[in-house]
């Protein structure tokens, strides 16, 4: 008995780990996920589209005012605008349904991996498209219209939300053993060469200042993940 109750409890986080289900649970849940996740997006594309105009003029208060070149450019701008700030409220619910939806899978550990890695998705995400939209997109402004404007800073700055979050899947990486740690410490010229090439292929501007603006915090982003992996993956 006490050799039974070692074992049994020799790996506490692996105490609380879902039944499996059945392919038609599956599909079940994948079902609920996805029409939870869908009217999260449409409550946060209805309340963009409501505050439509107090978003559009935060958006251009770079420029001041700007015009439409046709009639149905405003629609489609309103539009893409709802959509985003829509996509971007609902985004804490969607990251939500995805986790409810691989949880059965899951150990109690990495369940609060997942939970934690939530907020810091999100938080990373905006911070890097706020830190293009004040540091990055002021120095490429080129624009001729209100739809060439809100097009170049969609293309610009929601790049940035996405390379923000670089130490969240490369530590994903790096604990489901596909991207070994010691691996990430050889290739540092080659990541400072690719952050520079991405840049290039990202920004729509030619400017070199605009292009390391964005590889720059690449290359910093994954050294900070090598430091991270070392403190929390071989301690």
């Amino acid at each position: 008995m006490d050799g039974m109750e070692v074992k049994l409890t020799a790996e506490p986080w692996r105490d609380n780990v879902d039944r499996d289900m059945s392919l038609a649970e599956h599909l079940t849940e994948l079902r609920s996920c996805l029409v939870k996740a869908g009217a999260a997006l449409v409550a946060g594309t209805a309340v963009s589209f409501y505050y439509q105009e107090q978003i559009i003029e935060a958006l251009t208060a770079p420029v001041g005012q700007l015009y439409y070149l046709r009639p149905a450019e405003a629609f489609m701008i309103y539009m893409k605008i709802a959509l985003l700030a829509g996509l971007i409220l609902a985004s804490p619910m969607v990251l939500y349904q995805l986790y409810s939806f691989v949880r059965p899978a899951l150990t109690l550990r990495e369940k609060h991996y997942a939970l934690c890695t939530i907020p810091i998705i999100i938080v990373l995400f905006l911070g890097g498209m706020l830190f293009s939209y004040y540091f990055v997109f002021p120095r490429a402004l080129d624009l001729i219209s209100m739809e060439s404007y809100l097009d170049f800073l969609i293309m610009l700055v929601v790049p940035f939300g996405f390379v923000f979050n670089i130490p969240v899947v490369l530590l994903l990486l790096a604990y489901l053993k596909l991207l070994p740690v010691h691996a990430l410490g050889k290739y540092h010229k080659h990541v400072i060469l690719a952050a520079f090439i991405l840049a290039a292929f990202i920004t729509p501007t030619p400017d070199i200042i605009t292009q390391s603006l964005l590889a720059l915090p690449m290359v910093v982003l994954y050294e900070l993940s090598l430091v991270l992996c070392k403190l929390l993956l071989t301690s």
